[in-house]
């Protein structure tokens, strides 16, 4: 890892702690803010910078809720950070539209999926209208931040690091 990555993925993480503490309504409160730092650090870092701040952001926002689905939450953090690591692609190759209606519908339907086997399929619809509210607002979040964050954080193309 760049020793100028670091320092960025520390704030991206720091500013998802304080989205984790802004939550939206649902019946399990690990639904926050969290995830539109690791949207803003997939498209200005990469993908897997995304991921790493996704999964992190997740598991404080659980933190800060108590952990309300115990372990769970783990599988749902590597969730996270698939879901923010697919986005980060689309958005490098151009396909920023593709990329956020993809994350906003995978993150909305086909992660909770599991939760159906695990518990039962009125957790699943219970927590869909939460997950939709919560993954459009973070998504709208990030594409209005990343265009006016771009300008701080520039990659040399020639040796892939990471430059103020």
């Amino acid at each position: 890892m760049k020793s100028r990555l670091l320092p960025l993925l520390a704030l991206f993480t720091a500013l998802s702690a304080v989205g984790a503490a802004i939550k939206i309504p649902a019946i399990v409160g690990s639904v926050a803010f969290d995830v539109f730092p690791a949207l803003i650090a997939a498209a200005l870092l990469g993908g897997g910078a995304g991921a790493i701040v996704g999964l992190l952001g997740h598991l404080l926002s659980a933190l800060l809720a108590g952990f309300p689905l115990g372990p769970m939450h783990a599988f749902i953090a590597i969730e996270m950070a698939v879901l923010v690591w697919m986005f980060g692609r689309f958005f490098q190759n151009g396909k920023k539209t593709t990329g956020s209606i993809l994350f906003i519908l995978a993150n909305s339907f086909i992660a909770p999926i599991p939760f159906i086997f695990l518990l039962n399929s009125a957790f699943y619809l219970g927590i869909v209208p939460s997950l939709i509210i919560g993954s459009f607002i973070n998504t709208v979040i990030a594409l209005v931040a990343i265009p006016r964050l771009s300008i701080l954080v520039h990659q040399n193309r020639n040796n892939r690091e990471v430059k103020l």
